[in-house]
């Protein structure tokens, strides 16, 4: 099913006015829209929703701090590991089907942490959400491209999409802060089973169903070696980020995974049916597109969580107050998200991407001349105009990695885009968390952290413009 704009007369005379106007989504195409972006931004809500009520949920449940620990990574494992294989099996056998599973697994593991009595079944919970996740998260992607032609009206349903992304990641830190305060950590849980629910009961009605036209086999050995891969990985960089690089368990998972993530690259190559086309991986747009992806959601996540640090250990704000920073940060990231298709279809996706990793890079290294006695204003305008651009690599680089893209590979281009995303958000602060801590103090700390992330981000805002430059 493919959404467009209604035919004008051929006899009408279109103004330049009109010409320039952006594409009107239907009723059907909105409703459509709303389901997926309500989706995305429950996903995203559930990264940041629980990180204020943590220290309140380790005493209630009993969790240690290595407990804590796991209450994020529980959630991190399946959500960044099985992204690839749900992409593909969504392309196989209905990505409709698949979105509805994946909504009424998230909705009943929401519910089984909200009422979790033991560290156990909380656990279980997450990890349950977690999975939930990575079945909602491409199958949506996949819908949405494969339900708004690519042009205009696909630019502006990505433009929406990733405004409530990076919406809800900030909802989430304001909400958690507010909900933990007036009706406890479990509330945190509950809303996102309520917001399940709500959605499961509208998306039926409003998806049709969309899968490839032919049904090759499930690559097996593909899926079990980029799985194992991807979990092994994340579980090494979460882990060592609470007890750094030298665990036995950290080394031995850390090269499982590139053992078993090379492997998936020579099974790729040897497969009828792979899992991932190694020929789309060595399209520019794919490969460029998603180095833009990995860094942009890596260092941004990796600077907010440092910020928060600073806001209240060097600044002294509260949590509620330095939630409300990043509310402001939100509210500029909705601004953008509305003006970014227009400057995409203006320069293009790619220059976009180029320009917004330099300019999130400019403004993160502005954090710089940050002091122990600073006003909370100058982090707050820094931080937001970062988060700009930020929000414009997010829509850059996904319409960069998808446009040009058959349908019926519109899963895997789809799956590698939330994979990039999902890994992106997981790995950051283990690489770069380890630096905040193990400097003399914490004000040393994340002033590392922010010129290291700062750098990665022109670097990489360079490499991006030369390799998608080329003709």
């Amino acid at each position: 099913m493919a959404i467009e704009t209604p035919p004008t007369s051929a006899s009408a005379p279109v103004s330049s006015a009109s010409a320039s106007a952006p594409p009107r989504l239907s009723g059907r195409a909105r409703l459509v829209l709303f389901v997926l972006c309500a989706a995305q931004f429950m996903v995203a809500l559930d990264f940041s929703v629980l990180n204020v009520a943590l220290p309140v949920l380790g005493k209630d449940l009993g969790l240690t701090t290595t407990g804590l620990q796991w209450a994020v990574t529980a959630f991190a494992l399946p959500s960044g590991g099985f992204l690839l294989l749900f992409g593909r099996i969504a392309d196989l056998y209905g990505r409709r089907r698949l979105f509805l599973a994946g909504l009424a697994l998230f909705g009943a593991a929401s519910l089984l942490a909200t009422l979790a009595r033991d560290p156990a079944s909380f656990l279980a919970g997450r990890a349950l959400q977690g999975l939930g996740a990575a079945v909602i998260v491409p199958t949506g992607m996949s819908l949405l491209t494969t339900t708004f032609p690519e042009g205009p009206l696909r630019d502006r349903a990505l433009g929406i999409s990733g405004t409530l992304l990076s919406l809800g990641f900030t909802v989430g830190m304001v909400a958690g802060g507010v909900l933990t305060d007036t009706l406890g950590w479990r509330s945190t849980m509950g809303l996102l089973a309520v917001a399940s629910l709500g959605v499961l009961a509208v998306a039926p009605r409003a998806l049709e169903e969309s899968r490839t036209a032919d049904r090759p086999r499930l690559d097996v050995p593909g899926a079990v070696s980029v799985t194992g891969g991807l979990l092994a990985l994340i579980y090494a960089l979460t882990t060592a980020a609470e007890r750094g690089f030298g665990g036995a368990d950290v080394v031995v998972t850390l090269v499982l995974g590139v053992a078993l993530l090379c492997a998936f690259v020579v099974v790729e190559s040897r497969t009828a049916a792979p899992l991932v086309s190694l020929p789309m991986l060595r399209r520019r747009t794919v490969a460029f597109g998603n180095l833009g992806g990995l860094v942009t959601f890596s260092m941004m996540s990796t600077v907010v969580f440092v910020l928060t640090l600073y806001l209240q250990e060097v600044l002294d704000l509260s949590p509620f107050a330095t939630g409300l920073v990043f509310g402001f940060q939100g509210l500029l990231s909705v601004v953008a998200g509305m003006f970014a298709p227009r400057v995409i279809g203006r320069i293009g996706a790619r220059r976009t991407l180029a320009l917004s990793l330099l300019g999130q890079g400019l403004f993160i290294g502005v954090l710089l001349g940050l002091g122990e006695e600073s006003g909370v204003w100058p982090a707050t305008v820094a931080v937001s105009l970062a988060s700009v651009f930020h929000l414009g690599a997010i829509i850059a680089y996904g319409l960069t990695v998808t446009s040009g893209v058959p349908n019926d590979e519109q899963g895997l281009a789809t799956g590698l885009v939330t994979t990039t995303q999902q890994v992106g958000l997981t790995v950051g602060i283990p690489l770069l968390g380890v630096l905040a801590t193990t400097q003399d103090t914490l004000f040393d700390g994340v002033r590392t952290v922010v010129a290291v992330a700062a750098a990665i981000l022109l670097a990489a805002g360079a490499v991006v413009a030369a390799g998608l430059g080329r003709n």
